[in-house]
């Protein structure tokens, strides 16, 4: 990144966070059970997990290749990792809230619920 302005460190940032959105997503949507998703009425567990791993990995190499020497800006501006952008946040602002009741808790044993919620 020799030679690169601030406005290049900041669009490097972008891509860089925007990796870490899609990897959250990608980790969060293989964590939720199969059948959560059609019970929430959404699109099928295997549909989300290619779709969010495509994005995971084009987050990577778009947030990698400024270290090669590639711009940041004319990376960012392409369509490629703005579509793995917005799938991401689709799947954090809709499936993931849509989904997360169905999502199994850790640890077992009392979970002290009544009939109206915890006591």
């Amino acid at each position: 990144m020799a030679g690169f302005g601030i406005l290049d460190l900041f669009f490097w940032a972008l891509l860089v966070v925007a990796f870490v959105m899609e990897a959250w997503a990608l980790v969060d949507s293989l964590t939720v059970p199969k059948d959560a998703y059609a019970a929430a009425s959404k699109q099928s567990k295997k549909l989300w997990t290619i779709i969010l791993g495509v994005a995971a990995v084009l987050g990577f190499a778009h947030a990698v290749l400024p270290l090669q020497g590639a711009s940041p800006i004319m990376l960012l501006i392409g369509i490629l990792p703005v579509a793995a952008f917005i799938a991401a946040a689709v799947y954090l602002a809709d499936v993931r809230p849509a989904v997360k009741p169905y999502k199994k808790r850790g640890g077992g044993g009392r979970t002290n619920m009544g009939p109206y919620g915890p006591w």
